[in-house]
């Protein structure tokens, strides 16, 4: 059935790459508790005074100024470390800016927050520091002291950070560290070494010899399922068409979103499949736009990116094999309209089906 298109998308599949090359870390949260109201407000200070580093250097950024004098500049008012964050975190801002065809001139930054890179030379990372399950340490730049909070995670993630904590003192491993305000609590979003994390929450070893291929959108996510001859064994399509409604909450709209994906990944799980195909949305350098102003209004809104990652932890994590391919060619194309036209697919599972076909060639080189 598909043995055409394999050899149509087998000169297409140069930026085909295997989902650890570039799914790094799972991030996990926990709270954080100040030992008193002097350690508190030290906290606050330090993360207004990152936040609103960010928010001057995207703007030096978009004006053209060089990143040694942004450095130079945020190293006079945080240490090196933070200064180091706060520049690539605005830039990867701008970026997104960017790319969301908006104008960087006009990012606003409006909670406070803190960030910092993990380094494995510096014991894990170079201004948090997880010392054990429940104690976390964060630099204080005005006088080189630290600041020490007692921290909550969930039991469940318990062996995984006694593992990590132990391995950061070794300086075998680095995670990333984000500390956020929100609703009268101190928030910490720990990015975790994904094999670290598989080693305590992978769910199966998928050995099926199918593969599936996803098409994610705003209102649902289509898949298709094919054997090694490319030929089409099962289609399925979740919606969540109230997603995209105006002033349906965000957050809603997310779980919605997760809740469809992983109920799809789940049957992949029980049907054979073993890859599993998503769009290497990091080969896009802009947004795509409609003439429509409601579908550009949902296109702005949907996290597409965040929804991939999530397939792709969630597929690792059933032991699949996951691949992303380059979506160039996947919508708008001949290749995708002859599909439609042959295969009597509407334009989203002919999405879907070309994407297998493109981790299904890959397979076989």
């Amino acid at each position: 059935m598909g043995g055409r298109w394999l050899s149509v998308l087998q000169s297409q599949t140069g930026n085909v790459v295997d989902a650890f090359a570039m799914v790094n870390y799972v991030t996990i949260t926990g709270k954080l508790h100040p030992a008193s109201g002097e350690d508190y407000m030290r906290l606050v200070r330090l993360a207004w005074d990152f936040k609103n580093a960010v928010r001057i250097t995207t703007r030096m950024i978009a004006k053209g100024v060089g990143r040694s004098n942004i450095l130079k500049e945020l190293r006079g008012v945080l240490n090196k470390a933070y200064a180091d964050s706060a520049y690539k975190l605005a830039k990867a801002m701008v970026e997104g800016c960017l790319f969301n065809g908006c104008n960087p001139l006009h990012i606003e930054v409006r909670r406070p927050f803190i960030v910092s890179e993990g380094e494995s030379s510096r014991l894990g990372n170079r201004n948090v520091r997880l010392e054990d399950t429940n104690i976390v340490k964060v630099k204080y730049p005005y006088d080189g002291s630290w600041i020490t909070l007692r921290a909550e995670f969930g039991e469940r993630y318990l062996p995984l950070l006694r593992e990590l904590a132990e391995l950061a003192r070794r300086k075998k491993v680095s995670y990333g560290a984000r500390i956020v305000f929100r609703e009268g609590s101190i928030y910490l979003h720990l990015s975790i070494p994904i094999k670290l994390y598989l080693k305590y929450f992978k769910r199966g070893e998928a050995k099926g010899g199918l593969v599936a291929g996803f098409d994610i959108n705003s209102d649902r996510v289509n898949l298709v399922i094919i054997d090694r001859y490319g030929r089409i064994v099962d289609t399925r399509t979740a919606w969540f068409t109230e997603a995209v409604s105006h002033g349906f909450s965000r957050n809603r709209a997310r779980a919605l979103r997760l809740g469809a994906l992983a109920k799809l990944l789940k049957y992949c799980y029980t049907h054979s499949v073993g890859v599993v195909v998503f769009e290497n949305l990091s080969l896009i350098k802009r947004r795509r736009y409609t003439r429509s102003k409601t579908g550009n209004r949902k296109i702005t809104l949907f996290a597409k990116r965040q929804l991939i990652q999530y397939g792709v932890v969630m597929a690792l994590k059933y032991g699949f094999k996951v691949i992303l391919t380059n979506p160039r060619g996947t919508t708008n194309s001949k290749e995708h309209s002859e599909v439609m036209k042959k295969y009597g697919l509407d334009r989203h599972t002919a999405s879907a089906y070309l994407t297998a076909l493109r981790g299904l060639t890959h397979q076989q080189k």
